[in-house]
């Protein structure tokens, strides 16, 4: 076992990370855009964690290959602003003001 078996794990922790972050905002303000990240999440997971069994079966590249294709698809979801001025941390955790885009 090598030691991209961590970072490894490392990606797929960051990927679940966002996507429950991405599901958190939408249920706090109902926006489509996080609804739909919050979907692919679900994917982009699930893939990661595959890109984990292969790094740990002694495929390294295609692993985090897969793995880093989850991170970029994330990333290219298009979202709605929902920060102003809020602080890193809250941005880091998700945190917005509770609003329904539908009310």
């Amino acid at each position: 076992m090598t030691y991209l078996i961590y970072v490894a794990i490392f990606g797929a922790t960051a990927t679940v990370f966002l996507w429950l972050r991405d599901a958190r905002i939408f249920f706090r303000t109902g926006l489509p855009g996080y609804r739909k990240a919050a979907y692919w999440g679900v994917a982009y997971g699930a893939v990661a964690t595959l890109g984990v069994a292969f790094t740990e079966y002694g495929q390294e590249l295609l692993g985090l290959g897969l793995i880093l294709g989850a991170l970029y698809l994330q990333s290219r979801i298009k979202r709605e602003k929902v920060w102003g001025s809020e602080g890193a941390f809250q941005r880091f955790l998700g945190s917005v003001q509770i609003r329904r885009a539908n009310k």
